[in-house]
């Protein structure tokens, strides 16, 4: 799983029932939307999401309408076991130490 992906998830489990925006979840992940957006797509795509249009008239609201998502049950208790599996790889790797001379220096 790529760290852009668990950055999402991370986002998106802060308050899993809650609907959040693209926009709004760029922000929290601290990612650029052409990142995030395939990412809830393909999250979408397995299932793990939900989403809708919001419901307004964008000259009314004087701004493009918003689409929304939120983890769907079985989608939230996946990115869970997801991020815990990262989470255990991570730190098995930073546990790991390198051969002297591996690391760039003289061996």
């Amino acid at each position: 799983m790529t760290l852009p992906t668990q950055l999402v998830l991370r986002a998106l489990l802060a308050e899993p029932a809650r609907e959040m925006y693209g926009l709004e979840i760029c922000a929290v992940a601290e990612l650029p939307s052409g990142t995030i957006h395939p990412i809830l797509a393909r999250l979408e795509g397995i299932g793990w999401l939900e989403s809708r249009w919001e419901d307004v008239d964008p000259r009314e609201a004087g701004r493009p309408r918003r689409r929304f998502y939120r983890l769907s049950p079985d989608g939230a208790a996946s990115a869970l076991t997801a991020l815990a599996r990262a989470d255990a790889a991570a730190a098995k790797l930073a546990g790991r130490r390198l051969r002297p001379g591996l690391a760039g220096g003289a061996g």
